[in-house]
């Protein structure tokens, strides 16, 4: 009889236990399936193009972002990472799959730009390699694939890195667009994140309560031929942890 449970890191790791690694990509074997889904690069997925997001390139623009300071969570093949580079940013980007790390090193030897790469959990790493203060934290797609208990670590992840007055800027599934909508409750019946989770905004703005919103919005669709990224079926979002924060 096992009675291990002590701390809120025990729970958490037996809830991640509660999701199959091969069918939900975060728990055990989630760095062989990613890697799995990274090994042929000619595959038609959309973010494997080498362009940034067009809300990043519209924030840099613009001016709403600032600091030198960044972290990309869940970077894949690096393509916002290099192009944070590329506008000045020193850059630590992290990824739990070996085989998109190493497609994004290639891509910055191509291109000439320095971002320090890391494999890894990102939650473990925060406590050891990525201690941050940053002034922007990034996230193009790691959101939307954390089971609902994760949310707690990502936020504590938040509040370790992230540097007052910084932004945390994110994209993911909108519901009525792609991911699934079931409740969390209901994903914890089913063991299955069911490809990733969407969300309204009303639900991004109730988890991000403790930041100010600056952006909400659909992602801009953007042609084959664009230089950046965009996809309507993804929120993106920006938030600023006030200056007078914790």
């Amino acid at each position: 009889m096992d009675r291990d449970i002590r701390t809120v890191d025990d729970v958490l790791r037996l809830l991640d236990g509660l999701f199959a690694p091969d069918a939900d990509r975060w728990t055990g074997g989630a760095a062989d399936w990613w890697d799995g889904f990274y090994a042929d690069r000619a595959r038609p997925v959309p973010f494997f193009v080498a362009k940034p997001d067009e809300s990043l390139v519209a924030w840099l623009d613009r001016g709403a972002l600032g600091g030198r300071r960044a972290l990309d969570l869940g970077c894949g093949p690096g393509r916002n990472a290099l192009h944070l580079a590329a506008r000045g940013y020193e850059v630590d980007a992290v990824d739990l799959s070996p085989a998109a790390v190493a497609w994004a090193r290639e891509r910055a030897g191509e291109a000439g730009a320095t971002v320090r790469f890391r494999c890894g959990n990102a939650f473990a790493l925060a406590e050891t390699e990525l201690t941050g203060p940053y002034d922007l934290v990034y996230d193009s797609g790691c959101f939307h694939h954390l089971p609902p208990h994760r949310r707690v670590s990502y936020l504590a992840l938040l509040d370790r890195v992230l540097a007052p007055g910084g932004h945390l800027a994110l994209t993911c599934f909108a519901a009525g667009g792609m991911g699934s909508e079931l409740p969390d409750a209901e994903l914890y019946r089913t063991g299955r994140l069911h490809g990733g989770l969407a969300y309204t905004p009303e639900s991004l703005r109730r988890i991000f309560a403790d930041l100010t919103e600056v952006e909400l919005r659909r992602m801009r669709d953007e042609p084959g031929d664009s230089p950046c990224f965009g996809e309507s079926f993804l929120w993106t979002a920006l938030f600023r942890r006030e200056p007078g924060g914790s």
